[in-house]
């Protein structure tokens, strides 16, 4: 029997629930495999869920203690860097989304006020004033469309 079999036998009736609320900020053909690399690490959804909720504090907290073993109570290194790389996916999902959200409400200022005063009014260039309204594709951040819906 592979490992993978191995993990996948060891998973609870739930546990993919659980995964898919963790790793939801994740595009839903990713998930697969970053659950893999968790369950084959050892890591289950609740060891995911403290820093994806405190944004990564718990673990730079940790680092920042500068005690040794810092990352023992996480599952050791290879746990840490794990969960870091999956506080950043989740970081660059907020990002992307929020870009898109703001590109949409920068392009419907323009329609009603000249860039040089929706500019003024962000504090950024009337140059950056049109390079966020043109980023501001939401089907790109999978939360919806143009036309602003679920962004």
């Amino acid at each position: 029997m592979s490992d993978c079999d191995t993990a996948a036998m060891a998973r609870q009736p739930g546990d993919d629930n659980d995964w898919d609320m963790m790793l939801a900020h994740r595009p839903l053909e990713q998930r697969s495999a970053v659950r893999e690399r968790f369950v084959e690490n050892g890591i289950g959804p609740d060891q995911v869920k403290e820093p994806l909720a405190d944004l990564g504090r718990s673990l730079a907290d940790a680092l920042a203690s500068g005690e040794d073993g810092w990352a023992d109570p996480f599952g050791g290194h290879l746990a840490v860097a794990l969960l870091a790389a999956e506080v950043g996916a989740f970081a660059a999902r907020l990002t992307s989304r929020a870009s898109a959200v703001r590109a949409h409400a920068v392009d419907a200022l323009l329609e009603e006020y000249s860039a040089v005063t929706v500019a003024a009014r962000l504090g950024v260039s009337r140059q950056k004033v049109y390079e966020i309204a043109r980023g501001g594709d939401l089907s790109k951040s999978r939360g919806g469309s143009r036309d602003g819906r679920r962004p």
